[in-house]
Formats: C-alpha cells, sequence, structure tokens
C-alpha cells in the first residue's frame, strides 16, 4: 500500500499539470473514448426528452427545499439517528473529521479498516492521517483499491481508475498482490482483486463507508453501489463508520426516489444500481449481522461558506453523479488528476473554492470554455457556467472589498493595473465624447499598440485598433450615397 499523501495545490500547477496531459496522446484518447462511451450510455437511458426534464426539475425542486431547511434538517437527522441508537459526530474540518474516526478506532484498539468507496475521506486524506497513527486503511471498491495500489489519487468521482489500462492494472496486481500471475483478462483481474480483500472484510476491526442521501424523517443513511463491498463493509465488521458532506441530508425519505431514479442513469448510464443499502441502526438483540456500533461523521469543510451565498448554495445540490465531467470538452482532453483537487471537472471547480479557497483553486473557474455542456446535463439543474462567472468575479475581486459574504481567498487573482484598465475604461465607454476622441486616437495611433497586453496575450494574440472606427466606416457609407 501506500502510504504517502498526494497533495496538490491548482494554483500553481494547474497550467502546468493540463499542459502535460494536453501533450499526453494516449491520456487524451483514453479520456476521449471512455467520455464518449459514457455519454452515449447515459444518452440510452434517456430516450425520453420530456420525462428526462420532468426528472431534473423535480431533483432540483427536491434539493433546493431540502437546502433551504439544510439546519433544521440535520438537527432532525441527528435526533432521529439518535433515537434509533447512531451516534452522530461534527466535524467543520477534515482534520477534525480525521481526529473523530481515529479517536473511535482506538477506542477500540483497532489496526485494520476496510474502507467502501468515500469522495469525502478523500477530502480528508483519511486514509493517510490512520496510517500515519497506526491504522491500515484498505479501499474495497476496485477502483479505489486499483488507484490505492498505485499511490494515486481517483481521476473520476465515479470511476476512480478511467485513467488505468489493462496492462497497467495488470503489473500492478502483478507486483503487490502476493502470488498474483500477470494478466490482462479483465475478468481474471477482478477476481485476483476480490480474492485479495475478501479476508479484509472478516479481519477488519472497522468498516467505513460514505453516504449518498441522509434522511432526516427516518434517521436513515442510503448508500449506492454495484460491487457489493459497500453492503460488506457497513455489515460485516463490529464497528461501521459513515462520513458525509453536510449538505447530503434529504427531508423525507420519498425524496430519495427522484434522486436515486437519476443518479445512476446520470451517473454510468444504468437504470439502476446493484445495490442499494439503508441503514438506520446498529445490530439489535436477536438479530444475525450487522455492525454493533454505528457512527455518522458530519463533515462540513467550507460547505457552510457555500450555504451562506443565496446564488453559490446551488453548488451544494450536486449528487455527485459526474454526468458534468463526462460531458466536459475541457475534463475530456486533460483527465482528473490536472486538477490537482479531490473533486475535478466542472463540479470541482464550484466546489473546490469553497473546500481550498480561492488562493489555490483561482485557476479552476477560468479553465472552462463556458460552452454550457455541465449545465445542460446536470440531473439537478445546478447553473455551474453561473458559478464559474460568480467565481471568477470572486478571485479578481479586490480584497479589501467589503462584501456580506466574503469567500476565502477573496481577490486571489486581483491585480491593480487590470482593476485601473478596467476602471479607465469604464470611464471612456461611459462618455460619448471621450470615446469618440479615443476611437479617433487609437486609429491614428494603432502603431503603437504594446505587443504585451497584461493576460490577454499570454494565450492570445494582441488587440490592435482598426485603421477607421466603424462610425468613419458608416459615415464615409452615408456621405458617398
Amino acid at each position: 500500500m501506500s502510504t504517502h499523501p498526494i497533495t496538490v495545490h491548482p494554483a500553481r500547477s494547474f497550467k502546468a499539470n493540463s499542459h502535460d496531459a494536453v501533450n499526453d496522446p494516449h491520456l487524451r484518447k483514453s479520456f476521449r473514448g471512455a467520455m464518449d462511451f459514457l455519454m452515449a450510455k447515459r444518452a440510452a437511458q434517456f430516450p425520453d426528452h420530456n420525462e428526462l426534464e420532468a426528472l431534473r426539475s423535480l431533483g432540483e425542486t427536491v434539493r433546493q427545499r431540502c437546502l433551504a431547511k439544510l439546519p433544521q434538517l440535520l438537527e432532525k437527522l441527528e435526533a432521529q439517528l439518535t433515537a434509533n441508537g447512531v451516534k452522530v459526530h461534527w466535524a467543520e474540518t477534515p482534520e477534525e473529521a480525521n481526529a473523530i474516526i481515529h479517536g473511535l478506532i482506538a477506542a477500540r484498539n483497532g489496526k485494520l479498516a476496510v474502507k467502501g468507496k468515500s469522495m469525502v475521506s478523500e477530502e480528508t486524506e483519511l486514509n493517510h492521517y490512520l496510517e500515519a497513527h497506526g491504522v491500515q486503511a484498505v479501499e474495497s471498491d476496485m477502483g479505489e483499491y486499483i488507484v490505492q495500489l498505485a499511490g494515486e489519487k481517483p481521476s473520476h468521482i465515479i470511476m476512480p481508475a478511467i485513467h488505468k489500462t489493462k496492462a497497467q492494472i495488470a503489473t500492478l496486481f502483478h507486483d503487490n498482490i502476493p502470488a498474483a500471475p500477470y494478466t490482462e483478462d479483465v475478468d481474471e483481474l477482478i477476481q485476483l482483486g476480490r480474492n485479495a480483500l475478501r479476508g479484509m472484510y472478516l479481519k477488519a476491526d472497522v468498516g467505513i463507508s460514505g453516504v449518498n442521501f441522509a434522511v432526516a424523517e427516518t434517521g436513515t443513511l442510503c448508500l449506492v453501489e454495484n460491487e457489493g463491498n459497500g453492503r460488506m463493509c457497513t455489515t460485516v465488521p463490529d464497528m461501521h463508520i459513515a462520513i458525509t458532506g453536510i449538505e447530503k441530508v434529504v427531508e423525507k425519505l420519498s425524496d430519495v426516489i427522484p434522486l436515486y431514479s437519476i443518479l445512476p442513469r446520470s451517473a454510468t448510464g444504468q437504470a439502476i444500481t446493484t445495490y442499494f443499502n439503508m441503514i438506520s441502526r446498529p445490530r439489535q438483540p436477536g438479530e444475525k449481522d450487522g455492525p454493533r456500533e454505528v457512527h455518522l461523521v458530519l463533515l462540513d469543510n467550507g460547505r457552510s461558506q457555500a450555504y451562506a451565498d443565496e446564488q453559490l448554495r446551488k453548488t451544494l445540490q450536486c449528487i455527485r453523479c459526474g454526468a458534468c465531467m463526462n460531458h466536459c470538452p475541457v475534463y475530456s482532453r486533460i483527465g482528473g488528476h490536472a486538477y490537482g483537487t479531490v473533486y475535478p471537472g466542472p463540479i470541482g471547480k464550484i466546489i473546490s473554492p469553497h473546500m481550498l479557497g480561492l488562493n489555490d483553486t483561482q485557476d479552476l473557474p477560468t479553465a472552462s470554455s463556458l460552452c454550457g455542456a455541465c449545465g445542460e446535463v446536470c440531473p439537478v439543474r445546478i447553473p455551474i457556467p453561473e458559478m464559474l462567472m460568480r467565481l471568477r468575479e470572486e478571485a479578481a475581486r479586490d480584497p479589501e472589498e467589503k462584501v456580506p459574504h466574503p469567500l476565502a481567498g477573496q481577490g486571489a487573482a486581483y491585480s491593480p493595473q487590470l482593476a485601473r484598465v478596467w476602471s479607465l475604461w469604464r470611464t471612456v465607454y461611459s462618455r460619448p465624447a471621450l470615446y469618440r476622441a479615443f476611437s479617433w486616437l487609437a486609429t491614428r495611433l494603432r502603431v503603437f499598440t504594446p505587443r504585451r497586453q497584461l493576460g490577454w496575450t499570454v494565450h492570445r494574440t494582441p488587440l490592435t485598433p482598426a485603421k477607421q472606427s466603424l462610425h468613419e466606416l458608416v459615415r464615409q457609407r452615408q456621405s458617398s450615397r
């Protein structure tokens, strides 16, 4: 197992990472083919456009209603889970979440944790924290297991190892799994991974999982999966610890139905996942299986910042399907690792600034063509392009400007020079006489146009005024009639 965390700061490396990815023909071919395949599978699940739009509207309504009541629903969720025998823990930061989970494991003298898929635990770098404190954490989702063996981060929130080839996985298993033969047969590779993981469930002191939806009404934790490892992690070990973001709570059990209807179809092009787990309490007297203790860790990690702003709150509607990534022309060319964040692609561009601050993510909102594909396919109608524009504005805002809900890292991309240029532009374009004088001078002095124009010429040719302004051309045409 890899023991070294991989932490990348996009503000310092995103451009370099993107350059390397774009110049990797193998990576581009692999991602292009994978994204085309996933887009086709999703499209096949929604042959009726009207049904799709109705489901999207319903999903948006459910998520917005639940977010509008989020503080109350979180309190209700805690009360209901507590009544069911589940212990609830609150964490403001990743460090707090990791400390809580380690404390629970240490109280049992635990040394082995087996994990189901959880992007929130990726946020906190839980595996590395536990390993540093003497607890081995083993990923049981096959994709997560592969990237863990490779010492990498997931490159996609649904398919973590989508960037890996069969040959790479064959070599990885041969080198890391005792007595594993080299084979590129997919079924044999899957079986090798399963055999290596099977004994972990029986030896594990604790099982750790994520949560897709947490139902306040009943105190139920809902998990969707295809491999069965999530069910094993949450039932075989004596202790189950679930970790999720505070935004995953829904009001009623009936709210899960439309969200579950649209999630797998948007994510992997499946009508339904193989398993849908619902956990409401620990093992009861007379029951033959299930954990004796169940804990839920609710993590903030910047979500409250997004929630405080009415516009940016829509970011929290996300149900983590990954459809926006599959349809993004930027993601499909550079892959997930170039972003350097847990959540890559369009959703990562709008949620990572809240988790990491704009100082470390200022380049992400600008890494978009604003084609709108992400917003068009989002199953809960998050207006991602609108969010990107807002975050660009916040990154370029004067850090000293007072705003109702300042974002961490406000003004990370602020440039006094650029601010003066825009102030001058506003002055010139708001005064007709000044504008006409400027146009006359610009056309006559065009040979003196600077070749370097702040950030514009980093990737574009210089802006050079025409020989004649539009007004002059129109007047010429009128006088020649």
